[in-house]
């Protein structure tokens, strides 16, 4: 009998996400750098890639007395679904999103004005850069703009290896993992983007980065639930790309709010 199996979506993993805060500090602004060096000393972007994962065990939601109170209530009720926007193949995202209102759109449009926000708490802006620098993640992996219906690839059951799993997780962590390399040792590998294609990149809008990671999804579903190397071989590509390409734009959303 397959169980089928219903791990919350954590797109990328650590290393994904932390790999990509480290890309986008290699592509910042001087000026940005040194503002978010001020207004958190002590936190790189990598380090505050996993924040919003790692919240999701604060049951008293602890976090949110930072933020404005129209805001905590939301976050509060809706911060599992900030991570992700789910689209049917027959489904523009307009219409995804007034099915799902509270979305990773949503969420990155509340958190950009918050950071940007020079009046607001500074823990607040805190917490708004971590969650900015997560969602850039999120929009990059193709199954976060997956269909309702398979919960974005986590009802779908895949052996990788051998090993028991679903294809979120594949393309959240085995992909990346499988290279056995740490994120500092993949940013190094994959972050040789051109001038030209950074500036290209740059110039996409948040919906934009999710329609191609719509387009990316029939690519991702599998033929065979026994995923190995062939796999690996087909998608590793396109998980580096997206990886640098997320990493890039999360520097230019940066550079938008602390150094317009």
């Amino acid at each position: 009998m397959i169980v089928l199996l219903t791990t919350a979506a954590l797109a990328w993993g650590p290393t994904g996400h932390r790999a990509v805060g480290l890309i986008a500090e290699r592509h910042l602004d001087r000026k940005t750098a040194k503002a978010l060096e001020q207004l958190m000393p002590t936190e790189s972007l990598a380090r505050a890639s996993t924040w919003p994962d790692h919240i999701r065990s604060d049951h008293d939601f602890a976090w949110v007395s930072a933020l404005p109170p129209a805001l905590q209530e939301l976050a509060r009720a809706h911060h599992k679904t900030w991570h992700y926007l789910n689209a049917e193949a027959d489904q523009s995202l307009a219409e995804a999103r007034e099915v799902q209102p509270e979305n990773l759109l949503t969420a990155l449009e509340r958190f950009r004005a918050l950071a940007a926000d020079e009046s607001a708490d500074p823990e607040a802006r805190r917490v708004a850069v971590r969650w900015i620098v997560h969602l850039v993640g999120d929009a990059h992996q193709p199954l976060h703009v997956g269909s309702a219906k398979d919960w974005g690839g986590n009802k779908i059951v895949v052996y990788w290896f051998e090993e028991q799993s679903n294809l979120h997780r594949v393309w959240d962590e085995h992909l990346i993992d499988h290279t056995q390399l740490s994120y500092t040792e993949l940013v190094d590998f994959v972050d040789h983007v051109s001038a030209s294609d950074a500036a290209t990149w740059s110039q996409a809008t948040p919906t934009q980065w999710l329609e191609e990671s719509k387009a990316l999804v029939p690519s991702v579903l599998p033929d065979d639930h026994l995923l190995s190397w062939d796999y690996a071989y087909t998608h590793t590509a396109t998980v580096e790309r997206r990886l640098v390409q997320a990493g890039v734009r999360l520097a230019a959303v940066l550079d938008e709010v602390f150094a317009p």
